[in-house]
């Protein structure tokens, strides 16, 4: 068992939320710390949250992002419709569009999972369709993030390289390790 070997009593697990620890997600995460026996280690501290606010407008794409980025007016409605369905039953699923001021809910793929974090860009001006779509490009600038600005999110740098197709580098950078680990594990 993986157990056996670690003191895993010190110190008690805490819960951190990337929030406080200057990124703008709402990434909240428990932190089991153990010690080699051979280590002698018998102290750790968890990180104090930063004095800094970080909002969605830090991350942001500086250019405007490619129209394959923005929903058509077919899924968006259709995103409507589900989150009415699920509102109807007292159930709280469906998108949500994160303001330039606002953090953005963790990075999930699957189901729901990148409509959990739409934004609002309204510097998009040409509007034609850059994959097969169903509808037009909507025209109220509602668009999913980039996958830059998921890896931002997670506390990449810039010149972090995504080599991989769009939906390939979602999967991967939801499961990477965010700023608040960076504190913790080396």
């Amino acid at each position: 068992m993986f157990f056996l070997f670690y003191y895993v009593s010190v110190p008690e697990p805490q819960i951190l939320n990337a929030k406080d620890f200057g990124v703008p997600q709402n990434r909240e995460r428990i932190f089991i710390v153990g010690f080699q026996k051979g280590t002698k280690v018998k102290e750790f501290e968890y990180p104090k949250p930063l004095d800094k606010k970080v909002k969605f407008a830090d991350i942001k794409e500086k250019k405007v992002p490619p129209t394959k980025f923005y929903l058509s007016t077919q899924y968006l409605q259709t995103l409507h419709n589900h989150k009415s369905r699920h509102e109807s039953k007292g159930n709280g699923f469906g998108f949500e569009i994160i303001s330039d001021t606002g953090i953005a809910n963790a990075v999930v793929c699957g189901g729901m999972g990148r409509e959990r974090n739409l934004v609002i860009d309204k510097r998009i001006k040409d509007f034609t369709p850059t994959t097969q779509i169903k509808g037009e490009v909507n025209r109220e600038g509602i668009r999913k993030m980039t996958p830059r600005e998921w890896a931002r999110l997670q506390g990449f740098p810039d010149t972090f390289l995504i080599p991989v197709a769009d939906a390939s580098a979602y999967k991967q950078l939801r499961m990477s390790r965010n700023r608040t680990s960076s504190f913790i594990l080396p």
